[in-house]
């Protein structure tokens, strides 16, 4: 994949935000101090940011900001620690914070980048703040409606039912993503780990058809980061991500004006395809594109492919 990327980068700027609710958020900059501002958005909920996001983006144009969201990566307190109160980690904080960072680092507008649940954290963001995006590109398009979620945690199961039985099993409540919330955050630190490996084994199946895959497995990730990641999307998909049923969707009209590109593929499993097809019909800026032969990891074509929109978006 060397080639559809920028060189490595290193940040030249960190820090950690006091968003409140003794809360501190992780961000770094890099590229040129003085390009276009450039937020990615990670997805998850609780993946973290990674030293290939930096890599999409070319260090003579851009002045790229990445961060890790509430709980996850060097964000601090760290979700899978069950001591750490997750009542002040929703959608709504997670806008907040995003703006708070967006005036710490004296940004006036600045271009999104996301993908997964990050296309929800930003699609969310940018619908409460217009006048602050000045494009948007999303790969894997989500918006976390509950039917989305319904689809993701039961409806796959038609595909994968061996694998989905084995997730089902994982812990004995009859509804699954409140019984894997509260297994997350059990004081026993075996319960946490059988919960994270018995998640990320069901998300694992959930690409593995995904053959030309650019992002490596679910499980390959280390235990503690397992732990954030699960017991932060099982927090967020219990409760619908916090957001009224539909409502990024019925407001995406508040999007006039902010140019975008949608990445999707075809065989995404996990997200389908029609909701990156609703969003493309309700925001007429935005372009959608269709990679017949991907998945939600993603494809060389499709990194390929946003690395031409955001080169494209520093030209203009």
């Amino acid at each position: 994949m060397a080639d559809t990327l920028h060189p490595p980068i290193e940040p030249h700027d960190r820090g950690m935000l006091d968003v409140g609710d003794g809360n501190l958020v992780y961000w770094e900059v890099c590229g040129a101090p003085e390009g276009k501002p450039a937020l990615v958005v990670h997805g998850g909920p609780g993946s973290g940011c990674t030293p290939a996001h930096r890599r999409l983006f070319d260090p003579s144009r851009y002045r790229v900001v990445l961060f890790d969201q509430r709980g996850c990566g060097r964000s601090t307190p760290r979700a899978g620690d069950p001591a750490t109160d997750l009542a002040h980690n929703t959608t709504e904080h997670l806008v907040a914070d995003v703006e708070r960072l967006r005036e710490h680092l004296g940004v006036e507008r600045w271009l999104l980048s996301g993908a997964s649940w990050g296309s929800t954290l930003l699609l969310a963001y940018a619908e409460r703040h217009p006048e602050r995006v000045s494009e948007i590109v999303i790969t894997a398009v989500t918006t976390t409606r509950r039917s989305e979620i319904d689809w993701l945690y039961r409806g796959l199961a038609r595909f994968f039912p061996a694998e989905w039985a084995a997730f089902r099993a994982g812990v004995p409540d009859a509804d699954l993503l409140p019984g894997y919330r509260r297994a997350l955050a059990d004081p026993d630190p075996d319960v946490r780990a059988r919960a994270a490996l018995a998640w990320h084994a069901w998300e694992d199946a959930t690409i593995s058809l995904d053959r030309a895959a650019t992002a490596p497995p679910y499980s390959a990730r280390p235990l503690p980061a397992m732990l954030d990641r699960a017991r932060l999307c099982a927090h967020y998909f219990s409760e619908g991500a916090f957001l009224p049923e539909g409502v990024l969707l019925r407001e995406a009209g508040r999007l006039a004006g902010i140019p975008g590109v949608l990445l999707h593929g075809r065989l995404d499993l996990g997200s389908p395809l029609d909701t990156a097809w609703e969003l493309a019909r309700a925001w007429p800026d935005a372009e959608l594109v269709v990679f017949e032969d991907s998945g939600h990891s993603g494809t060389r074509a499709m990194t390929a492919r946003k690395r031409a929109a955001l080169d494209r978006f520093a030209r203009g």
